[in-house]
């Protein structure tokens, strides 16, 4: 793998610690190909698992001749299927992703060196897909990573092995091409995920999940049997705590998705009044989810992501 596809996603360290997990799903999910995640179904594997007696109608290849000279019975020799599994990775890359902008992150404590320790929702959340892509692949599992934006921006498809790790990287970490502001919402994406990606599998969508739109339509395309759903909100640590960023008096705050601008003054009880709203918001998604059997983890930029990924996505049951 390329140097700088590694530094600049994942660290060679932190690579060495991913080699040691796999995606893990909380359902047996068949897939198309044969691949290395052993099923407790019986088929036509290379891996032995039993026999049963013969029944008239079945394949007379899978007879095993040797055990009827022994015997003088007929009996069927039964192999372990292994199943393919698809992990699917959804990145909110729109304009609110990208947050904080250069300025707020100039006016953010800096270490001794000099270097804000800050970064953007996007970036963070780029290193997260990174991540799992990279264990999916390791593992064998078929892996696939679209980026959304209004509707699905892009997508990268049918990835297995290591040999396409520095390709699922170089995906991840593309620019994302500026567009004007209009409003955006996750349910076109995740319609059109829907339609595009009808097989079963587990789906990670890592989101802010800061919709003006109803999320309800939107998670309904991803509810039901097909799809074993992971949430992953990421909020920016000054979104969860305006103060840290040192906004303080009359202010005109931009929706930089679809250009609503709204004068405020920032006041204690304003604050306070924001942080309510906030937690309500946010746990009015962890209820969308939890109706609809999914996983919900909240996160913010301000936790390192290796802990995420090996402490709190392994609690969470994604990782094992």
């Amino acid at each position: 793998m390329p140097d700088s596809a590694v530094t600049t996603l994942l660290s060679p360290e932190f690579v060495r610690r991913l080699d040691r997990l796999d995606v893990v799903s909380r359902r047996i999910l068949a897939g198309k190909l044969q691949g290395e995640r052993r099923s407790k179904r019986r088929g036509q594997s290379v891996e032995f698992a039993d026999y049963r007696g013969y029944v008239p109608g079945d394949d007379l290849r899978f007879i095993d001749w040797n055990l009827y000279a022994r015997l003088d019975r007929l009996f069927l020799r039964l192999f372990m299927e292994e199943e393919d599994l698809s992990v699917s990775i959804l990145l909110d890359t729109s304009a609110s992703m990208n947050w904080p902008t250069p300025e707020i992150v100039a006016q953010a404590s800096s270490d001794p060196e000099g270097e804000s320790s800050v970064i953007t929702k996007l970036d963070y959340a780029r290193r997260v897909a990174a991540a799992l892509g990279y264990i999916g692949l390791v593992r064998y599992n078929r892996v696939h990573v679209y980026r959304l934006s209004g509707g699905v921006a892009d997508r990268l498809l049918n990835l297995r092995g290591r040999r396409p790790i520095p390709q699922l990287l170089d995906f991840i970490a593309a620019p994302v091409s500026s567009r004007p502001p209009s409003p955006s919402s996750l349910a076109p994406a995740l319609r059109q995920f829907a339609l595009e990606q009808p097989h079963k599998g587990v789906v990670i969508l890592v989101s802010d999940f800061l919709d003006k739109s109803d999320l309800v339509p939107a998670l309904r395309y991803l509810a039901g049997d097909r799809y074993d759903v992971f949430c992953l909100q990421v909020l920016s640590e000054f979104e969860r705590d305006p103060q840290k960023a040192g906004i303080v008096g009359d202010l005109r705050l931009l929706d930089v998705e679809d250009g609503q601008a709204v004068e405020v003054t920032i006041t204690p009880e304003l604050l306070r009044r924001y942080r309510e709203t906030l937690d309500a918001y946010c746990d009015h998604l962890r209820q969308l989810c939890l109706k609809r059997d999914m996983v919900y983890l909240l996160t913010d930029t301000a936790v390192p992501f290796e802990t995420l990924v090996l402490q709190y996505l392994r609690h969470r049951g994604l990782l094992g």
